[in-house]
């Protein structure tokens, strides 16, 4: 998508990076997570105070397990972007602004390949 206007086009003005997908795609991310976050919370508030042989038992069903990933993967991407503006925005050391936005990479991949993990194991497991 360009949402740059017919001008800055043509005269080659404008952001030279691409901010305003990331600003849309952020949007887009967060109304995704209403849906989702409903569903979590339907899935996973039922399960509250219940042991764990109830909870492994209610988690094995795949279209279950499938938007607990969703919601995961969702979530966190949206977490990543988010916390690299802030990172971008109120850090002013160029170098501090890329270890920052690297160990955030970093945080987030590693919980949602953890997460995946556990909710895969769960689901899938004979």
């Amino acid at each position: 998508m360009n949402y740059k206007t017919d001008i800055v086009q043509v005269s080659g003005r404008g952001s030279a990076e691409t901010g305003a997908s990331h600003w849309f795609g952020e949007r887009l991310k967060s109304v995704a997570l209403i849906p989702l976050t409903i569903i979590f919370i339907c899935i996973i508030a039922p399960l509250i105070g219940a042991d764990h042989s109830t909870v492994v038992g209610s988690l094995q069903s795949p279209v279950k397990g499938f938007a607990l990933i969703i919601f995961f993967l969702v979530t966190l991407k949206h977490l990543e972007e988010g916390l690299q503006v802030v990172i971008e925005d109120y850090v002013h050391t160029r170098g501090r602004v890329l270890i920052l936005i690297k160990l955030n990479k970093l945080f987030c991949w590693t919980f949602g390949l953890v997460a995946i993990f556990a909710i895969a194991k769960i689901t899938f497991a004979a």
